[in-house]
């Protein structure tokens, strides 16, 4: 019931951290913090000295030099809270998933819709 500060997706980072991991599904948690915002944002590149770049820098000290170039989505304003069912979502929630695979390169297995357990969406069971 508490405010939560929300940071944009970043897909540049993540993008980049399963391919140095081997990542074969995802884990979207929490969607339901993002119910009623008015616009969603993605980070698909970072620029940096005026040019931009769909990969992260490779030395950790350039990182300070970069500014995230966004992609904007519009959101939803209908509940997520509680959803087991993929089809169920609202519209700009499952084009927001896609959108987040898309630019990643890796499924969404599971997709979490509120704080318990059985408040989960099973797209691909991971050990299955």
């Amino acid at each position: 019931g508490r405010r939560r500060r929300t940071g944009w997706f970043d897909a540049v980072a993540l993008r980049r951290s399963i391919l140095h991991n081997s990542v074969t599904g995802l884990c979207i948690t929490k969607l339901d913090v993002l119910d009623g915002l008015d616009t969603l944002r993605l980070c698909v590149g970072y620029r940096r000295g005026g040019e931009v770049s769909l990969e992260p820098p490779l030395l950790a000290d350039h990182y300070a030099d970069c500014e995230p170039v966004y992609e904007d989505m519009p959101c939803w304003s209908e509940s997520t809270v509680g959803v087991t069912d993929y089809a169920a979502l609202p519209l700009n929630a499952r084009l927001y998933l896609e959108r987040i695979e898309a630019l990643v390169g890796a499924p969404l297995d599971i997709v979490s819709t509120g704080p318990d357990r059985d408040q989960t969406i099973v797209r691909r069971h991971p050990f299955g």
